[in-house]
């Protein structure tokens, strides 16, 4: 009896211990999405897709003539879009910003799964920055990035008045699908560019960005080298020109007073 009451609590408990564990172990972050969504998510999905973003891409993600297809972008870019509150987008023809997400993450893990539906495309990539270097993916971000989003990560102005956006608020997933998918203007690096350890190396960069270290001094925002010539014109110049009419007043007087005692 005891035996047997001993098999019943293993095969209670131990389900729910794993769960407990693996919890534990994932540490901070969304829930991935499962390899193979049911049925029943993948129809979850549908209908928000149907009530939310139809309208622009089509009743099956065929695409329109405001909206692009979703046929075969795969499950890396609808999270990137939907996580970074880019879509849906009321205007069309607006750049898609970031701005807080219009689906809680259960709603997003659904849409995702059903446009993962549509066609093979990029999954959402397992994305581990401390694997990655440091120091290669400061060199590839320079290389590659910085000429858009700048050196600090901070963004910048592109052409047809566009911009990069600002990547301090970018989760570490996030970049990765960014770096797969090539939103808006971006390029796209696939696995033939860019490996997965590159891809970890350059997320570990722009996460280093977020809180660099400054042994220069003062960070001055860490906006760019522009901070720092604003700082020269407009309080350097001007301390530079006070102290320069205080020696030359100071000259003045002396001369006033050496042709007085003359």
């Amino acid at each position: 009896m005891l035996a047997r009451r001993l098999v019943v609590a293993v095969v209670v408990v131990a389900p729910a211990v794993l769960l407990l564990a693996a919890t534990a172990f994932a540490g901070p972050g969304k829930v991935r999405q499962a390899e193979q969504p049911s049925a029943e998510q993948v129809e979850r999905g549908r209908q928000l897709y149907l009530t939310s973003c139809s309208s622009c891409h089509g009743a099956e993600g065929e695409g329109t003539s405001i909206a692009p297809s979703l046929i075969g972008v795969g499950a890396a870019a609808a999270d990137f879009q939907l996580t970074t509150g880019r879509m849906p987008l009321t205007d069309p023809n607006a750049q898609a910003v970031r701005k807080p997400p219009a689906f809680d993450r259960n709603q997003i893990d659904d849409i995702v799964a059903y446009v993962a539906s549509l066609g093979s495309g990029p999954p959402i990539p397992e994305v581990n920055p401390d694997a990655g270097s440091l120091s290669e993916g400061a060199n590839l971000f320079l290389n590659n990035c910085a000429a858009c989003h700048s050196a600090a990560g901070v963004g910048g102005a592109l052409s047809y008045g566009n911009d990069a956006p600002d990547l301090h608020h970018a989760t570490a997933e996030q970049i990765a699908e960014a770096i797969r998918t090539g939103p808006g203007q971006m390029p796209v690096f696939g696995p033939d560019t860019f490996s997965d350890h590159q891809v970890n190396s350059i997320v570990r960069y722009v996460r280093y960005l977020h809180e660099p270290d400054d042994p220069g001094g003062f960070s001055l925002g860490r906006i760019g080298p522009i901070t720092e010539g604003m700082v020269a014109l407009l309080i350097g110049i001007p301390v530079l020109l006070f102290v320069c009419r205080r020696i030359e007043e100071a000259h003045e007087r002396a001369s006033r007073g050496g042709s007085e005692s003359t």
